[in-house]
């Protein structure tokens, strides 16, 4: 197996356990009285993160790899991890709101409104171009510039509906 496969089955694993702690905490708020808000644009979400790790699957296998592209994106992978920490429970992959509830100001949402956008958005260029892939950082960077848009003035309606 080249390093280049060892390197995207640990981030399909890294993204299927996300999911399934997504999922757990998207149960856990309805739970508690949260709704989902905007679902219609989760689909594109879905494809846009799908088509990113398939195309790197198809295209990076055997690609030698930058080692210091590579330890930038293990980078974003930490900051990731501070964010998921940071949101704890509220963290999913949907917009799920909780009315009446404080919006998150701890870790690297002092410093930025929507930290984890931006590093995924770092990591969807980064990872293809520590293959070689510039086409491949660029047309799912614009995708995914395009659905976070969405997706960003659809949260920030939700939020502001839902406070106190």
């Amino acid at each position: 197996m080249s390093a280049a496969a060892i390197v995207l089955a640990l981030v399909t694993l890294q993204r299927l356990a996300e999911l399934v702690i997504a999922r757990r905490n998207t149960s856990a708020l309805l739970a508690s009285g949260a709704y989902e808000a905007s679902p219609g644009h989760y689909p594109l979400i879905v494809a846009v993160h799908a088509g990113w790790l398939l195309t790197l699957w198809w295209l990076a296998p055997g690609k030698a790899i930058s080692w210091p592209l590579l330890g930038i994106f293990l980078f974003l992978q930490t900051a990731r991890l501070w964010v998921l920490a940071s949101l704890g429970v509220r963290w999913t992959t949907r917009i799920i709101v909780l009315p009446g509830a404080p919006l998150v100001a701890k870790g690297p949402f002092r410093f930025l409104r929507h930290p984890n956008y931006a590093i995924v958005g770092a990591e969807i260029a980064v990872l293809p171009l520590a293959f070689g892939l510039w086409q491949a950082a660029l047309t799912f960077s614009v995708l995914n510039a395009a659905v976070l848009a969405i997706r960003i003035k659809a949260e920030e309606k939700a939020l502001m509906e839902a406070r106190p």
